[in-house]
C-alpha cells in the first residue's frame, strides 16, 4: 500500500500478520483515523506493534510508540484486573457478600449483594441519588459514605443495568477495604500490575506525566453519534430520567477525566472511565492474563473464574440501561451476540466509548489492544477496531464471521 496511509504507519508485525498492518494503514486512508495504535501478543510474544498519525492536531506532533490516550470504559478492564489480583491474593471471594468487607454497605436493601453480582452489573446500583462531583470523587471517605447509603433500584441479582461509572467507585472502595495496606485501586493496579510489567497504563494518571506523552481525545459529534444508535438507545440518551442518562450523562458525568490545562485530570481515580494508556500498555496488561497470569501472581483458579461462562441475573442478560443483551462477569465484558471479540467464549475484556478495546483470549493466548485519538460514532462496532480484529482473526484462522464483523 502506498500514499499517505503508508507514511502514517510505524512499527512491526510478525510474519503472517501483515494483513493487520494493511488494515491499520487503511484506517487512515479509508476510515477517518487521525492517530492511534494497535498492539497484539500471542503466547507472550508481541506479534503486532503499530502506531501512526497525529498525536496532537494543534501542533501536528506525531503519534509515538509510547503515546497514551484516554480510553473511557476500557478502564474497566484494568480495574477488573486489580479485583482479580485481590482474588488471587485471597483478599476477597467473588461469592462473598460485599458487606462482609464493608459493613456500612449493609443497608437499604443491599445487605446480601455479592461481589460477583456487583461485578456483573447486577447490583442495582448504576447511578447515584445523592450529588457526586469531582470533589466528592477525590474524597474517598466522603464518596464511600454516599455509596453506602445508596438504595438499589431493584434487588441485587434481579436484573442487569450497566454501572457505567459507579462500578469502578464501588470496586475502588472494596479494594481499599480488603488490601492489607488499604491502597486505592489505582495504586494496586500500578504497583502490582503496571509497574512490575513496565507498562504505560494508569487508572490514576500521575502529576509527573508530561503533556507531550498524551494524545488529546477528539470527541465525536453527539448528534452524528445518536444517528448510529439503535432507536431505544436514542430515546434513553435524550431522556434525563432514563437509566442510561442518569448513569452516564450526569452526577458525576463523563467529563471527570478532562482537564483544560493538562489534557487529562491528574491524581484522580475514575476506575470505570478515566484510564490513560498506550496500546502497548493495554495489551501488555491483558497479556499477563492471556499467558497464564504467572508474571503477576494470578492463580489458575482465578483465571478459571475469569474464563467461565457468565452467570445471568434472574431476568437474564438483557441490559436495562443499554437496552440489549450484554454479558458481564467479574468486572469484564464477555463475548455475546451484540458484542463479539476474540475467537473463544472464554475471552474477556472491556471496550471504551469511541472505539478503544482491550481483551484477553487465554485459549488462543491472545492479548489485543486498540486505542485512538479520535472517537468513532458507533456503540459496539467501530469500523477501525473491527477491521483490525477481522484481519487478526483471519491470520489466526477464524472460520466464518458474525454480525459485528
Amino acid at each position: 500500500m502506498t500514499g499517505p496511509s503508508e507514511i502514517a504507519v510505524q512499527g512491526d508485525v510478525s510474519s503472517g500478520f501483515e494483513p493487520v498492518r494493511e488494515a491499520f494503514a487503511a484506517n487512515f486512508s479509508r476510515r477517518g483515523e487521525r492517530g492511534g495504535a494497535c498492539c497484539v501478543y500471542r503466547n507472550g510474544e508481541k506479534i503486532v506493534d503499530l502506531w501512526g498519525g497525529i498525536r496532537d492536531p494543534k501542533t501536528g506532533a506525531p503519534w509515538q510508540a509510547d503515546t497514551m490516550v484516554l480510553v473511557y470504559s476500557a478502564t474497566k478492564g484494568l480495574a477488573a484486573m486489580a479485583m482479580a489480583l485481590a482474588h488471587s491474593r485471597g483478599w476477597l471471594d467473588y461469592d462473598e457478600r460485599i458487606a462482609a468487607y464493608w459493613p456500612e454497605f449493609a443497608c437499604n436493601g443491599k445487605e446480601d449483594a455479592t461481589v460477583r453480582q456487583l461485578l456483573a452489573h447486577q447490583a442495582g446500583l448504576p447511578a447515584f441519588d445523592e450529588p457526586v462531583d469531582a470533589d466528592t470523587v477525590a474524597d474517598l471517605d466522603r464518596l464511600a459514605a454516599v455509596m453506602a447509603r445508596q438504595t438499589p433500584i431493584w434487588p441485587p441479582g434481579e436484573r442487569v443495568a450497566y454501572h457505567a461509572l459507579t462500578l469502578g467507585f464501588y470496586e475502588g472502595e472494596l479494594i481499599r477495604r480488603v488490601d492489607p495496606d488499604h491502597r486505592t485501586i489505582g495504586r494496586v493496579f500500578q504497583e502490582e500490575i503496571a509497574a512490575p510489567l513496565g507498562l504505560d497504563a494508569y487508572i490514576r494518571l500521575p502529576e509527573d506525566i508530561p503533556d507531550d506523552r498524551l494524545a488529546p481525545l477528539k470527541k465525536a459529534n453527539p448528534w452524528k453519534t445518536l444517528a448510529h444508535f439503535p432507536l431505544p438507545l436514542i430515546f434513553a440518551s435524550l431522556n434525563p430520567r432514563s437509566l442510561l442518562f442518569r448513569s452516564l450523562g450526569i452526577n458525576p458525568g463523563t467529563a471527570l477525566p478532562d482537564d483544560l490545562d493538562r489534557i487529562y485530570t491528574r491524581e484522580l481515580e475514575v476506575p470505570s472511565g478515566g484510564g490513560v494508556v498506550s496500546a502497548r500498555g493495554l495489551a501488555g496488561a491483558y497479556n499477563a492474563f492471556a499467558s497464564g497470569g504467572d508474571e503477576i501472581g494470578i492463580k489458575p483458579e482465578t483465571l478459571a473464574e475469569l474464563t467461565a461462562l457468565p452467570v445471568p441475573s434472574a431476568h437474564g442478560f438483557f441490559d436495562e440501561s443499554l437496552r440489549g443483551e450484554v454479558r458481564y462477569a467479574l468486572g469484564f465484558m464477555r463475548p455475546c451476540r451484540n458484542w463479539r471479540f476474540g475467537r473463544n467464549e472464554g475471552a474477556f475484556g472491556a471496550p471504551g466509548a469511541g472505539g478503544a478495546l482491550g481483551y484477553a483470549d487465554p485459549e488462543d493466548g491472545i492479548a489485543y489492544a486498540y486505542v485512538t485519538g479520535s472517537m468513532g460514532l458507533r456503540v459496539t462496532a467501530d469500523p477501525r477496531d473491527l477491521a483490525l480484529r477481522k484481519a487478526l482473526d483471519a491470520c489466526l484462522g477464524k472460520p466464518g464471521g458474525d454480525q459485528n464483523r
